[in-house]
């Protein structure tokens, strides 16, 4: 991960919050690399979500909310992590995950040695296992207690119990309380769906691991409405769905993984769950999750507002209160995901190559523009080329360096195409256009090149 967060900073996808600062924990900022990469995850999600699905639309709702929101989700009694904190060094941990890290050890078998245990496994030398403190290894831990992990605030200038609100915690809350706004304006029958983008926010006891743990995220959800009896046949649609979608953005089959929520597991609200699982670096970790959540959104905010929440079958006359399958996934870790899985270091010439095999529909850059040299008007050639293109498509021109080191910069950037203006290229219009991963190189016209990147892009 050390690597891979090293190369977000120097290439521009990611760079820490308030850096100059000191930094802010847990928070991150995407520069002109990740967010284009994530925009095109998410334009990716909109598109085969909404876009080419006649029974789905999209919404955005407000990210401050009636508090009797929370109240009717359970979120204000059940949104909640067990807390532990350190008696001497005054840190915090989720006491469910504690034994997930590794730990600090002072080793009576080695006269007080400090070492670092990986997580869960005993000291080597006097075999103890963790008892204190993961952090600072000396102080006890409190007994485990919950804490509320919703943002709280105050809406208007009184700062008084009357005036709070809450930073909403997930976006799907929003789409409960509009569903009968859209079923109605958008005249769709039952199965149907509504889906968001959006943030949320959640104060995480023990953020973490770059981008994959924070207080801040950006959530793709989409909440599938269905007449009960029926909910078990479409959560299996959208398990098959969500899987094939993944891996249609180029991430590798043998990284991802189904995990079922035990009982001891499953929210406040599920029936059934799963999440989908990737290997980070740091481990298999959820960065997506399909729930049967049954009624228990709308039936509770029935009751709270008073307001009947019920659809009127047209074709039966039957009146139910609609089931939901819930797909949940973090544009964040998505891009996490895309990202790690996307990382390689190859040896080519002798020398090694860093490069991020992204798939070109996804990748920030489509293609990068160079001059050979400097001269002999292979600039003014490649300057023309690239304002042809970026009208069309998301391009770079770099005429600095050797063009050896010039290739580099743009594997590292997870460019799928070089464009290179070379001393053949002025006197017949024709270009190198060098393939990241394979690196072979062929012979497009200048005139061509738009109609030939949107053939490889589209493949």
């Amino acid at each position: 991960m050390d690597v891979l967060v090293s190369l977000c900073k120097r290439r521009g996808f990611i760079f820490q919050s308030s850096e100059i600062y000191g930094g802010t924990g847990a928070a991150w900022d995407y520069g002109p690399l990740g967010v284009e990469l994530k925009n095109n995850i998410k334009r990716a999600w909109w598109r085969d979500n909404i876009h080419l699905r006649p029974d789905m639309v999209g919404l955005d709702a407000s990210i401050l909310m009636h508090p009797q929101v929370w109240k009717a989700s359970g979120h204000l009694d059940h949104f909640t992590d067990p807390m532990v904190d350190c008696k001497a060094c005054q840190h915090r941990f989720r006491a469910d995950k504690v034994e997930e890290q590794s730990w600090i050890h002072y080793c009576p078998a080695t006269k007080g040695n400090k070492f670092e245990v990986p997580a869960g496994e005993p000291c080597k030398h006097c075999n103890v296992r963790r008892s204190l403190c993961p952090d600072c290894g000396k102080g006890e831990l409190t007994t485990p207690r919950q804490f509320n992990l919703m943002f709280k605030t105050f809406m208007g200038p009184v700062e008084e119990a009357a005036a709070v609100v809450y930073l909403r915690p997930e976006t799907a809350q929003g789409i409960y309380v509009n569903y009968l706004n859209v079923l109605q304006s958008s005249r769709q029958k039952i199965p149907f769906g509504i889906a968001q983008i959006g943030k949320a926010f959640r104060n995480e006891i023990t953020p973490g691991n770059f981008i994959f743990r924070t207080r801040e995220f950006e959530q793709m959800e989409m909440q599938f409405f269905v007449k009960p009896g029926t909910e078990g046949e479409w959560f299996e649609f959208w398990r098959g769905e969500r899987m094939k979608w993944l891996q249609g953005l180029g991430i590798r089959a043998e990284k991802l993984r189904w995990h079922q929520h035990g009982k001891d597991e499953l929210a406040h609200y599920a029936k059934d769950a799963y999440d989908i699982e990737y290997e980070f670096p740091f481990g298999w970790h959820e960065f997506e999750g399909i729930h049967n959540r049954s009624d228990f959104d709308l039936s509770n905010h029935q009751r709270q507002s008073g307001k009947k929440l019920e659809y009127l079958d047209p074709a039966t006359n039957e009146r139910f209160l609609p089931y939901v399958v819930e797909t949940s996934a973090g544009a964040d870790r998505t891009a996490l995901v895309v990202l790690c899985d996307a990382y390689r270091e190859e040896e080519v010439e002798g020398e090694k190559r860093v490069v991020l095999q992204i798939k070109p529909s996804l990748a920030p850059l489509k293609a990068a523009v160079f001059p050979l040299v400097n001269k002999d008007g292979m600039p003014e050639m490649a300057r023309r080329i690239y304002d042809d293109l970026r009208g069309a498509f998301n391009v770079f021109y770099d005429d600095g360096g050797s063009i050896g080191r010039r290739y580099r910069r743009q594997d590292e950037a997870g460019t799928p195409f070089g464009i290179t203006v070379d001393g053949q290229s002025t006197q017949d219009q024709t270009v190198t256009v060098r393939d990241r991963d394979t690196l072979k190189q062929v012979r497009v016209a200048a005139g061509q090149l738009a109609a030939y990147l949107k053939e490889k892009l589209a493949g």
